[in-house]
């Protein structure tokens, strides 16, 4: 379960913007809640503005000189991205540039399995291409020895990146980094084809005006797969690249956008995300990333149709993969009790895609809501890891403790990657776990933000339409999020099948739908009747050309699920499990009486046999069933054979005709036994 917080409403401040804007009172709360309430704020929130000058970024003005000589003087150019999203974007932004001004130009993306950045392979591919200028976009910073073999080889370089830089820069021409020491321009959140948008901006001159016609809606796709901060210039870059998006004439982006079945017309940053920045990654994590490349820059109606169906049957493809490697992780956990109670879940196999680990890692943090590392080990015995964090948990600072173990590994606060050979990866285990119990007593937790608790006046068409003009949202920006407390199910509806929900609720003298995108229908721990608290976005949309509001469910649980105390309860409980010397006075609280497991059991069955955790826990607390008491007995439960508990918390009975014996299980002897120590101990 997430920890759950709504901001604090600021009345005044939100009744200055009101009566200063246009904005009305409904969105001027959020937007004084998220702490822009100053007039400077506000306009530069609202105001998309313009991008800054290019020639402002240290080296720009040398390296638009060095590619312009280059150009002019017939030399082959070589442009090396990197194989994700951003850096397919980038370098095809900077190679169609380049062509139009008659540049013998040659675009290289690496494959992923071939690593990050410039390599000394390359460089001699490179060379023996005939190509004296190489260009490096959304990477290259770091490329200090790559540099130094360009330069012996006579060749010039210019790297062009948005990473953070190290102490020494490269050899180089030139070298374009917004994080550079020195640099003053602006805005130093760009991705990387934001970086070559001003580098193709810088060749002409300094006008954006054609650049951004033509490629604007690439470094927009980038900015939003980069997962960059959504303000100041990035927020022009997304917003006028996807208006420029609406009316594409790039077949490749035409192509897969139909492919996936979105229209441009509707597309947001979110399907982005979600929808299209997948397909493009998909290229590198299960094929080519040539493919993706050769889709941004095609002419033809026919190849552009190929290969966007060659990217979604690669997602497709990647999905099977994922799910079958996700299955057998899911084996390993439900039989090793240390890996299922692990404060950081790491887990290893031999052949495991090394392309698609990092999404895998990512979806465990879904799921079990800890820090994850997914380490697939090749035949020769050397292991990558994809490792992937909760805020307040930095990947970054594990990565430096274990640094001894690991053959190379770097990262930041929720994401990293490793290298180790395949013998030290128990103790690699042993040093993460023993960092995050020394680091973490109690470890953090997943959490939601709700910008306001949601009133039923406040569900209108008219509110619901206002929140577009915080669009475009995404990291630093997200999308407004508000809570409802205690409403009431008058409906269950499947949808799809079942595979996803609608709930029709009464909520403070409103009626609204709840829409629960895989939520299964048959598994919904509900009935109508029940009051529920949930997390949702709040949308307009038209059914039978009569626009409503619907609400979109980010979280949701039983009302009267007191958070502290489940918490609390739930932490007792993995130090137990953990055998991290619970206090035995506490685990006292959480030794069941035979009623109480009676009072359990019948709850889930009244429930048709399943359930979730909160929801045992929000109708039982009142008969003095804490959480920790609860886990336990579901424990116990689970010892005897009579229910299964998912990753998810969910509960379901297991049909059976035999008596449990409770107290002959894993769990009561354990707590039994700290129990009796503690009583002989202290003369109980």
């Amino acid at each position: 379960m997430k920890r759950w917080t709504v901001s604090k409403a600021d009345g005044e401040s939100a009744k200055k913007i009101n009566s200063s804007t246009d904005l009305g009172p409904f969105l001027s709360g959020i937007v004084a809640a998220r702490g822009l309430k100053t007039t400077e704020a506000l306009a530069e929130f609202f105001n998309l503005g313009d991008l800054s000058d290019p020639f402002l970024l240290s080296g720009m003005e040398d390296a638009a000189a060095v590619i312009n000589d280059a150009v002019d003087s017939g030399e082959k150019i070589a442009i090396f991205g990197d194989y994700d999203c951003d850096g397919i974007c980038a370098t095809a932004i900077l190679y169609d540039y380049l062509l139009n001004m008659g540049a013998d130009v040659l675009p290289i993306v690496p494959e992923r399995d071939e690593g990050y950045g410039l390599s000394s392979e390359y460089v001699q591919k490179i060379a023996d291409a005939g190509a004296t200028l190489i260009v490096t976009v959304d990477n290259g910073v770091a490329a200090l020895n790559e540099a130094r073999l360009i330069h012996e080889q006579g060749m010039k370089l210019v790297v062009t990146d948005h990473h953070q830089c190290g102490e020494e820069l490269p050899e180089a021409e030139a070298v374009v980094d917004p994080h550079q020491p020195g640099d003053v321009s602006p805005f130093k959140d760009l991705c990387g084809a934001g970086v070559a948008l001003k580098l193709c901006a810088a060749l002409d001159g300094g006008s954006y005006d054609a650049v951004c016609e033509q490629y604007l809606e690439l470094a927009a796709i980038a900015t939003v797969a980069d997962v960059m901060p959504l303000y100041g210039e990035n927020r022009f870059i997304v917003s006028q690249g996807m208006t420029l998006l609406k009316n594409s004439e790039n077949l490749g982006l035409l192509a897969l956008l139909d492919k996936i079945g979105t229209d441009p017309e509707k597309l947001t940053s979110t399907g982005i995300a979600f929808y299209l920045a997948p397909k493009i990654n998909a290229a590198s994590r299960f094929g080519t990333a040539k493919t993706a490349l050769d889709l941004l820059l095609t002419e033809d109606p026919d190849e552009a149709e190929r290969l966007a169906s060659e990217l979604c049957d690669l997602v497709g493809k990647r999905r099977e993969a994922e799910g079958g490697i996700m299955e057998e992780i899911a084996e390993k956990i439900a039989s090793d009790e240390a890996l299922k109670y692990s404060r950081v879940l790491i887990v290893s196999g031999h052949g495991w895609h090394r392309g698609i680990i990092g999404i895998i890692a990512a979806r465990l943090v879904e799921i079990y809501e800890k820090p994850a590392a997914v380490i697939s080990i090749d035949d020769d015995g050397v292991a990558t890891g994809s490792l992937r964090s909760v805020p307040g948990f930095g990947i970054f600072d594990l990565i430096e403790h274990c640094r001894g173990l690991l053959i190379k590994g770097g990262g930041h606060e929720l994401a990293g990657g490793i290298t180790l050979n395949e013998k030290d990866i128990p103790d690699f285990i042993s040093a993460a776990e023993s960092y995050a119990r020394e680091k973490f007593p109690e470890m953090p937790r997943p959490s939601i933000n709700a910008d306001k608790l949601l009133r039923g006046s406040d569900i209108t068409v008219e509110n619901a339409e206002s929140l577009k003009r915080l669009q475009p949202c995404g990291t630093g920006n997200p999308e407004p999020i508000f809570a409802l407390s205690g409403a009431v199910i008058n409906s269950i509806n499947p949808l799809s099948g079942g595979d996803h929900t609608r709930l029709g609720l009464s909520y403070d003298g409103a009626s609204v739908q709840l829409l629960m995108f895989r939520t299964k229908t048959a598994s919904l721990p509900f009935k109508v009747g029940d009051r529920i608290d949930a997390m949702a976005n709040m949308q307009a949309d038209e059914y039978s050309g009569t626009k409503r509001v619907t609400l979109v469910a980010v979280d949701y649980r039983p009302h009267g699920c007191s958070q502290d105390k489940f918490f609390a309860g739930s932490d007792i409980y993995l130090k137990f499990r953990r055998h991290e010397d619970p206090d035995p006075k506490l685990l006292m609280h959480g030794a069941p009486k035979r009623s109480e497991t009676v009072s359990v059991y019948k709850a889930l069955k009244e429930s048709g046999g399943i359930g979730t955790v909160s929801g045992l826990y929000a109708k039982l607390s009142g008969e003095g069933i804490n959480s920790l008491k609860l886990r336990i007995i579901l424990a116990m439960f689970e010892d005897s054979g009579l229910v299964s508990v998912s990753p998810s918390e969910e509960v379901t009975v297991i049909p059976t005709e035999k008596k449990a014996d409770l107290m002959s299980g894993k769990t009561a002897k354990e707590l039994k036994e700290i129990i009796d120590t503690y009583r002989e101990k202290v003369n109980l």
